[in-house]
């Protein structure tokens, strides 16, 4: 019989270990599936994580969809776990990520033909802004009437995806399309597109943008007193207040910061690797991007490698499924075992595993 006994403070080994047990653990669980749906499962890991970045027949096509799977993923998980640290939980980034999408293509398709210098300047900051005004309804609504963010946020979703399905059958759909739903494709609009900063490397203005979130959070949380305040408000709530911090504004900003984010990494999907608003434009980033933050443990560098293994996954998942016949919806459940084995070996940093005493066992 065994008992968890309480650590004085959390472990540092164990938090350090934990991302790299849970993965160690997915892998298992994940070939165990495999195997139950008749594929070998030594070949699906390895289609997974080994042959994007080394198989000569796909390395140099995948390779460069790393950095383009990994920015808006990194993107969005550094604005959530800002909020997730002050113990603000923005579940909504998907809708926010539409929002930002729907709000900088918009920008760009109203001055469709124009050549102007300044229409994608104009997109970045429209992306940017849907993405907030999308987060600030459910933190408005949390600090006004303490609803809970968490359902707002969710249940926003929704209602994003219902604007997606509308613009692409209505006002940006492309009017020379032959009534198919969808925009103009943006990649043909020089002025309006986000392509390739240097060409096969899949670097564009949102993978920077990724890298440049990354630089900001940890100088943030490491060296300005309002990372102080986001990491004080999410472990001792009570102490928070008697430091000064200001329950209010730190729900609006962070909840803002995310949703611009999230805004941001739609804009630079929209404007780049999608080209256009489709019905079936959002692919998950937002949902996923949680899983990244936390296998990340809501550090900035954490974050970066976490989004990179995540993206590996997106891009082997692809593979294993041209490659091996693999079911789509396995691979969406192997990228969930990442979260759920993080938050289960999760337990090892803040308990220890003891044998229990016989009175107890009794």
């Amino acid at each position: 019989m065994l008992r968890l006994e309480k650590r004085p403070s959390p472990s540092r080994f164990w938090q350090g270990a934990t991302p790299v047990l849970a993965v160690v653990l997915t892998m298992i669980a994940g070939g165990l599936m495999f195997a139950a749906l008749g594929k070998n499962p030594f070949e699906a890991i390895r289609t997974i994580f080994w042959d994007p970045l080394f198989h000569p027949q796909f390395a140099d096509y995948s390779r460069p969809q790393l950095l383009v799977k990994a920015g808006p993923l990194i993107l969005i998980a550094i604005g959530l776990s800002l909020g997730f640290r002050a113990g603000i939980w923005n579940i909504g980034a998907e809708g926010q990520y539409i929002m930002g999408a729907l709000f900088g293509a918009g920008v760009g398709l109203a001055f469709y033909p124009a050549d102007l210098w300044f229409i994608f300047p104009l997109m970045v900051i429209a992306g940017a802004f849907g993405g907030w005004i999308w987060a600030m309804i459910p933190a408005i609504l949390r600090t006004k009437f303490n609803t809970n963010e968490i359902l707002v946020s969710l249940l926003m979703v929704y209602i994003a995806q219902n604007f997606l399905s509308s613009m692409s059958l209505g006002l940006l759909r492309n009017p020379e399309g032959g009534g198919f739903p969808g925009s103009r494709n943006l990649s043909q609009y020089p002025a309006a597109s986000n392509p390739e900063l240097i060409a096969g490397t899949g670097m564009h203005w949102g993978v920077i943008a990724a890298f440049m979130a990354v630089i900001a959070a940890y100088i943030l949380l490491q060296r300005h007193i309002l990372g102080f305040h986001i990491k004080l408000a999410g472990q001792a709530p009570r102490a928070a207040r008697y430091a000064g911090v200001n329950p209010t504004g730190l729900v609006l900003l962070c909840m803002g910061i995310s949703g611009a984010l999230a805004g941001l990494a739609g804009l630079f999907e929209v404007s780049g690797p999608a080209g256009q608003i489709s019905i079936d434009f959002n692919v998950g980033y937002g949902f996923t991007a949680i899983i990244v933050a936390f296998l990340g443990r809501l550090n900035p560098i954490g974050i970066l490698l976490a989004g990179l293994l995540m993206a590996l996954t997106y891009i082997g998942g692809e593979l294993a499924q041209f490659m091996l016949g693999l079911p789509a919806a396995a691979i969406q459940a192997f990228q969930g075992m990442l979260l759920f084995f993080l938050l289960a070996v999760d337990l090892l940093s803040n308990y220890r595993i003891r044998p229990a005493l016989k009175k107890e066992a009794i």
